[in-house]
C-alpha cells in the first residue's frame, strides 16, 4: 500500500538535540547543514521503534564481515546497484562505516604516505577541503571552472597539470557539493582514464547519487569498467536520501580485493563497527523506502525551481546555477553589493543562517550554501529575509 508524505508539515526542531536548530540563537532561520527538515519514512521509524522495543542494545552482527553478519542487508545493497546502475558488485566488496567523512579520510590514511598528496575540486564540502590536513598528508587542489549560467565545468588541462609524482589519491565529489553538478559519463570517463594514466586512486564520494533531479543520471564511476572499478573506492549512504544521518551507517564498495584488504585493516584499528540502528535504518530505508524518496525528490524540485525563479526575479544581482542534484543551492553574492562577508551579513542582518562560501575553499569567497530541503513555508521566510537584508543596503 503506498503511503503518501506530507513535507510541508513543519516540526519543531529546537525541542530536540538537532545541530542545525540550536546551534544559532532561536531567531535565526538555519538554512545551512546538509540535513533535511523532513520526517524519515515511516518503515524506517516503524523498524526502529521495534528494535528499540527490543530493549537490549549490545554488540551488533556487524562486528562480523557484512556478508557473514548481515548478509540481508548486503543482499539488498548488491541488488540496489545494479537495479539502478547496472553495476555488479559482490557480498565481499562491501565495507560498513559509521560515516563518509571518516570513508575518505580512511581511504587517504590507507594509501598515501605524509609526504604524498591528495587531489579534489574546489569548491568543495569543507572535510573534503580539509582532507589532508585531517589525515597529516599533503594537499593537491584545482579550481572548477565557472560557467556564465552559474554551472561548472571541469578545465581538462588544469586537471592533468595539478597532478605530479606526489598525487596517490582523487576524491571525486559527484553528486558535487556545493556546486550541484551530476558529472556525465564522458566527464567520468576522463577522470578515470587520468587517474588510471599517472596510478592515482579514485575516491567518489556519491553520498547524494539518490538525490538526483529531472533530466539528470547519476553514474557511479566504478560502474563504468572493471579497470577502473579496480582502482576506486566508492562511499555512499542512506544517510543523506533518508534524512537518517544522525545514525551514523554509510557503505565503501571496493572491487579491488588488495585495496579492500588494506582498507579494512586500517579501519580495524580506527572505527571497527557500525551503529546498531543504522543498520536497522538502513535495512528499512533500502527495502521500503522507495515511495518516500520519489516523493521527496519531487517536493525537492519544486523547492529548487521556486528558489532559482525567486532569486531570478526579486534578488538578480545574486547568481545561482540549477543544481543538478543534491538539496543544495549555490549563491554567488559577488556582485550583491554586500560589503565583506556574505554569510556574516545574512546573519547579522537577515537572521538566516547559510554555509559561509569561503570554508568550500577557492572559488568559494564570496558565496554562500542554502539548504533547500525543507518545508516551502521555511524557504519563502529564508529569501525574504534574504531581500529584506539586500533592500537595507540599496
Amino acid at each position: 500500500m503506498k503511503i503518501y508524505y506530507d513535507f510541508d508539515k513543519v516540526i519543531n526542531r529546537q525541542q530536540s538535540d538537532s545541530i542545525k536548530w540550536n546551534l544559532y540563537p532561536k531567531d535565526v532561520l538555519p538554512m545551512w547543514v546538509a540535513d533535511m527538515d523532513f520526517v524519515s519514512p515511516k518503515p524506517v521509524i516503524q523498524a526502529l521503534q521495534e528494535r528499540i522495543a527490543h530493549g537490549i542494545f549490545g554488540y551488533p552482527m556487524g562486528l562480523l564481515e557484512p556478508k557473514e553478519g548481515i548478509p540481508e542487508l548486503c543482499e539488498l545493497i548488491t541488488d540496489r546497484m545494479f537495479d539502478r546502475y547496472q553495476w555488479k558488485i559482490e557480498p565481499d566488496d562491501i565495507i560498513l562505516l559509521p560515516g563518509v567523512v571518516p570513508g575518505f579520510n580512511l581511504a587517504c590514511q590507507t594509501i598515501a604516505k605524509p609526504n604524498e598528496a591528495v587531489l579534489f575540486q574546489t569548491p568543495v564540502y569543507p572535510p573534503i577541503y580539509n582532507v589532508a590536513e585531517t589525515t597529516g598528508i599533503q594537499k593537491q587542489e584545482m579550481e572548477l571552472t565557472r560557467q556564465q549560467d552559474g554551472s561548472y565545468i571541469v578545465d581538462w588541462d588544469l586537471f592533468e597539470n595539478k597532478i605530479t609524482p606526489l598525487t596517490k589519491l582523487f576524491i571525486l565529489c559527484n553528486p558535487h557539493n556545493p556546486v550541484g553538478r551530476v558529472f556525465k559519463k564522458d566527464e567520468l570517463t576522463k577522470f578515470a582514464e587520468i587517474c588510471l594514466k599517472h596510478n592515482i586512486t579514485i575516491v567518489s564520494d556519491e553520498i547524494h547519487s539518490d538525490l538526483i533531479f529531472s533530466n539528470h543520471k547519476h553514474i557511479p564511476i566504478a560502474s563504468l569498467d572493471q579497470e577502473i572499478a579496480n582502482n576506486t573506492i566508492t562511499l555512499i549512504a542512506p544517510s543523506k536520501t533518508y534524512n537518517i544521518a544522525g545514525l551514523q551507517f554509510s557503505i565503501a564498495i571496493i572491487q579491488n580485493q588488495s585495496l579492500r584488504k588494506r582498507y579494512i585493516k586500517s579501519k580495524d584499528i580506527l572505527l571497527h563497527w557500525v551503529n546498531t540502528l543504522g543498520i536497522v535504518a538502513a535495512f528499512a530505508a533500502y527495502a521500503e523506502g522507495q515511495d518516500w524518496l520519489e516523493q521527496v525528490l519531487s517536493y525537492l524540485e519544486e523547492n529548487r525551481n521556486f528558489l532559482y525563479q525567486y532569486i531570478s526575479n526579486k534578488m538578480p544581482e545574486i547568481k545561482m546555477g540549477l543544481p543538478e542534484g543534491t538539496y543544495l543551492a549555490w549563491l554567488n553574492c559577488q556582485e550583491a553589493g554586500i560589503q565583506g562577508n556574505p554569510y556574516e551579513f545574512f546573519l547579522e542582518i537577515g537572521r538566516v543562517a547559510f554555509n559561509d562560501g569561503g570554508s568550500f575553499g577557492t572559488g568559494g569567497e564570496g558565496y554562500v550554501r542554502l539548504n533547500f530541503g525543507c518545508p516551502r513555508i521555511y524557504l519563502i521566510d529564508a529569501l525574504n529575509r534574504m531581500q529584506t537584508a539586500l533592500q537595507s543596503i540599496h
